[in-house]
């Protein structure tokens, strides 16, 4: 299947904290457990982990982009028995410095197209976990 034939959930915010406090919960295991899921991250290029989500799913992750305080990357595949529920995906978060704090640009790529309720679904997560991101900066200095 080519990238053509997968879509994309894209989110984007204006967050009014600067990227390098940003960068710090999208890459510490603690503040990533807080607004995202419980996880074994390490910001280092090929480190696998896992995300573990509170309905007991399991998330395997591979760091594939570190540019400090600019762009993460990382692999987001969930295995699962029936193959229209597996996903195999990528999440890039972009962060871009502007006049009152930083764009956050998220995008989970490679949604397959009959793949329509996990890409609705991945939408509205992100809202969520950004929601809650924005929560996580609030209560860190």
């Amino acid at each position: 299947m080519t990238e053509a034939e997968t879509r994309s959930a894209v989110v984007e915010r204006e967050i009014p904290h600067p990227a390098e406090k940003i960068w710090r919960a999208l890459t510490q295991p603690h503040l990533m457990e807080e607004w995202l899921m419980k996880n074994d991250f390490q910001p280092k290029v090929g480190h696998r982990f896992n995300l573990r989500g509170e309905w007991g799913g399991v998330l395997d992750c591979e760091v594939l982009t570190i540019e400090p305080n600019r762009t993460l990357a990382y692999t987001w595949n969930f295995a699962h028995e029936d193959a229209a529920y597996a996903l195999k995906s990528v999440v890039t978060f972009t962060l871009t410095p502007t006049g009152t704090g930083t764009r956050l640009r998220v995008e989970q790529a490679g949604f397959r197209p009959e793949q329509k309720q996990a890409f609705g679904g991945a939408r509205a997560g992100w809202q969520q976990f950004l929601a809650n991101l924005e929560e996580t900066l609030a209560r860190i200095d």
